[in-house]
């Protein structure tokens, strides 16, 4: 998932094992993952800002035939500033060296994370 033009930014599930090329390794869940302890996760940051709203998470539930309608509202949500500010530590993060950006979701396609990751990108 990374982008030629941009500083490596990847997706992963918290859930794999960290690779050594991870580089930082930032959880971008509102809720802690189920049954991982956090020396398990290896994580460098927790940007909960950077995820979705408690209400729009639990509006989309995981269903691919929402996931339009998820990714125009969350992009939106990515304008408000406290998750533009969380964005923008990311791509700080990201112009260091590499960014992996974790989730709990099985379905990474339809998740958040890669939407975010376009945003740390500079896509939209």
């Amino acid at each position: 998932m990374a982008d030629s033009t941009r500083p490596g930014v990847r997706v992963r599930r918290v859930y794999e094992a960290p690779e050594p090329d991870d580089g930082a390794r930032v959880l971008v869940d509102r809720v802690w993952p189920r049954g991982l302890t956090r020396d398990d996760a290896r994580l460098d940051a927790w940007a909960k800002a950077a995820a979705p709203s408690t209400g729009l998470r639990r509006w989309f539930g995981h269903q691919p035939e929402r996931y339009a309608e998820f990714a125009r509202r969350y992009r939106a949500e990515l304008a408000d500033p406290e998750r533009a500010q969380a964005v923008a530590e990311l791509r700080e993060r990201a112009a260091a060296g590499p960014l992996t950006l974790l989730t709990a979701t099985r379905d990474l396609d339809h998740s958040h994370a890669p939407l975010l990751a376009d945003a740390v990108r500079g896509h939209r």
